[in-house]
């Protein structure tokens, strides 16, 4: 059996050169689908930033709309709480019935302070606690809560 190193050194040298072309365009193809991928992925990037900062731009919208709202009513208030309109009658006397009970509360806290010798610094300090004894607001002290309906107390724990 003669061997036929030309033919075999031939055909090596076809195979090889069809793996490099082969091994060429795989790797074309390869780095053009990762390219494609990367400026997908760029472009969504692009995109949810953009929805980002428009969210935020919305939010800073809302929040000009609410203060814009409060100082219409604050102005309304001012102008008209002696005599609304009857749609907004009902709001006006809410905020005035919350107004007198601010004035009076602050009546008896200046009395409470001067009966006791107790300092501004002094009320501050406990200023923050509430009939919980949690340094938050608690709907505990609201005049209009029914008995049970303490957010602050225990479910299982009768309200005081």
């Amino acid at each position: 059996m003669s061997i036929d190193f030309e033919s075999l050194k031939d055909k090596a040298v076809v195979a090889a050169q069809t793996g490099v072309t082969k091994a060429k365009e795989i790797t074309e193809t390869g780095i053009a689908k990762a390219k494609e991928l990367a400026d997908t992925g760029v472009a969504k990037a692009k995109e949810l930033t953009e929805i980002g900062k428009l969210k935020v731009n919305n939010s800073a919208e809302q929040e000009a709309i609410r203060k814009a709202y409060s100082e219409l009513g604050k102005l309304y208030y001012a102008e008209r709480a002696s005599a609304p309109e009857p749609a907004y009658a009902d709001i006006c006397q809410r905020i005035t019935d919350a107004l007198a009970r601010i004035s009076y509360n602050n009546e008896r806290i200046a009395d409470i302070k001067a009966a006791g010798q107790i300092t501004d610094e002094e009320v501050e300090a406990v200023g923050t606690e509430n009939v919980c004894g949690e340094d938050a607001p608690c709907c505990c002290q609201e005049e209009d809560q029914g008995e049970g309906s303490c957010c602050c107390q225990d479910e299982d724990k009768p309200q005081e």
